[in-house]
């Protein structure tokens, strides 16, 4: 005769697995019938006529504002035309003559600015007054057309 495949071993561990499993079971439908939650309708907002999240949903006989969407701007506002000085003036704080370049700083705002030679009208030396432009470059703001006062 074949003996069974299950020792008394794995007989009590199956059934500590079983009991395990209901006990588990009966506290998830105890906490299910003590939840305070109420369901979906408590879980719901609602979002006025303001923006503004509410729990109460909105009245259907309330009249509405009717707003034209053209009128609604969703990219950044044009700047009006203001005509812009292109033209700064500055003193030189640092040019090197051997590498071509050096910084300037501007007399309005006190910031720096990178010039190389490239830019330059006039020779400059450091402590020199100019007038210059600015333009886009690869680091941040280049100064061209340098002018010596």
């Amino acid at each position: 005769m074949a003996r069974s495949q299950q020792s008394f071993n794995k007989k009590e561990k199956e059934k500590k697995r079983q009991k395990k499993k209901e006990e588990k079971a009966k506290r998830k439908e105890e906490r299910k019938e003590n939840s305070p939650g109420g369901g979906l309708d408590s879980m719901m907002a609602y979002v006025d006529e303001l923006g503004n999240i509410t729990d109460t949903p909105p009245d259907p006989d309330l009249e509405r504002e009717e707003i034209d969407a053209s009128t609604i701007e969703i990219a950044t506002p044009k700047m009006e035309d203001i005509e812009i000085d292109p033209v700064h003036r500055g003193r030189v704080e640092f040019f090197n003559d051997q590498k071509g370049f050096g910084f300037i700083k501007d007399l309005d705002t006190q910031e720096k600015f990178f010039v190389h030679v490239n830019g330059l009208v006039d020779q400059i030396e450091e402590g020199d007054k100019v007038t210059f432009e600015l333009e886009k470059g690869m680091k941040g703001m280049n100064c061209v057309n340098v002018n010596r006062k």
